[in-house]
């Protein structure tokens, strides 16, 4: 096992076991993964402690934990090892889109949007391989984690390129058995007497924005029932638990086939999210990256 691990104990090499072994949070785990022996892959990390001078993984009985150099470290890792696959993938290529595309949508938007899309393009780009992860944590892309993602919302300033893709207007629904048995709000401030489901990942605290006359309020609103995603909100909606804000992307289907009527809309103040596509710009985009984000803009719109 030493001796597979000396041959290859590049620095690349070193990059790649060290993402193992924070990825797969142990010595033997990563072990398994690159075919070396525990202890192999522990003075592995030793000898690149050693080199750096510096701590990168705490380790217990029951752990590894990184330090703040080994976050930088790993961060580093991710985007050299991309780089270099996406140099060794553009020679290759030489003009043709292939290889691993990583790509990252929010659940509820990924999946009834993005991923219905995916077979065509497959089609499109047979060469390509698609790798999607749908979650709705943010994915460091600048670190290499992915290679797109597809976002909502305002962008912070990064080194990122975002390209538009499409909008969400926000809307207030409630099931029909709902409203039987609780009344329809006629009014905003008729919400204070209603179970309204809010988002969980909100750090403020949760307000519903309405226009009345001209003017701009927000209201602060209670409810049992959090979820982390729209259409959680909106299946929650439907089975009469209470009144929810959503994307209305997230729930088309059952606003249409009436299990969701929408409420309020009078007082709509008729905000938007940007649905925007996030990736690595630059003259050395790998062509696969382009093609997905040009089919993206065409076909999410």
């Amino acid at each position: 096992m030493d001796a597979k691990l000396s041959s290859g104990s590049d620095r690349a090499s070193a990059l790649a076991l060290f993402i193992a072994v924070v990825e797969r949070g142990s010595f033997s785990a990563a072990g398994r993964q690159l075919g070396l022996s525990p202890s192999a892959v522990a003075r592995a990390v030793d000898r690149i402690e050693a080199r750096l001078g510096v701590r990168l993984l705490l380790r217990s009985t029951r752990a590894l934990a990184l330090t703040a150099e080994g976050r930088t470290y790993l961060q580093a890792a991710r985007r050299i090892l991309a780089d270099l696959d996406d140099t060794e993938q553009q020679i290759a290529d030489q003009g043709s889109p292939r290889g691993r595309l990583r790509v990252t949508a929010a659940l509820s938007h990924g999946r009834l949007f993005v991923v219905p899309l995916l077979g065509k393009f497959a089609e499109l780009y047979p060469e390509i391989l698609i790798d999607i992860v749908l979650t709705d944590s943010l994915v460091d892309i600048a670190a290499g984690q992915a290679d797109v993602a597809v976002r909502f919302g305002p962008l912070p300033d990064s080194s990122l390129t975002a390209r538009k893709l499409g909008e969400s207007r926000r809307v207030i629904v409630a099931s029909p058995d709902y409203l039987a048995r609780h009344g329809t709000p006629q009014e905003p401030e008729d919400l204070f007497a209603h179970n309204c489901l809010n988002f969980s990942f909100r750090r403020s605290e949760p307000v519903w924005p309405f226009r009345r006359d001209g003017r701009d309020f927000a209201l602060s609103v209670r409810g049992n029932l959090e979820a982390n995603n729209g259409e959680t909100l909106g299946q929650l909606a439907a089975i009469g638990v209470g009144v929810a804000r959503v994307g209305a992307f997230s729930v088309v289907e059952e606003i249409a086939s009436g299990a969701l009527v929408p409420l309020l809309e009078p007082f709509n103040p008729g905000d938007v999210e940007q649905i925007h596509a996030i990736f690595v710009g630059g003259t050395n985009m790998p062509a696969r990256v382009r093609v997905f984000v040009d089919f993206l803009a065409v076909n999410l719109r």
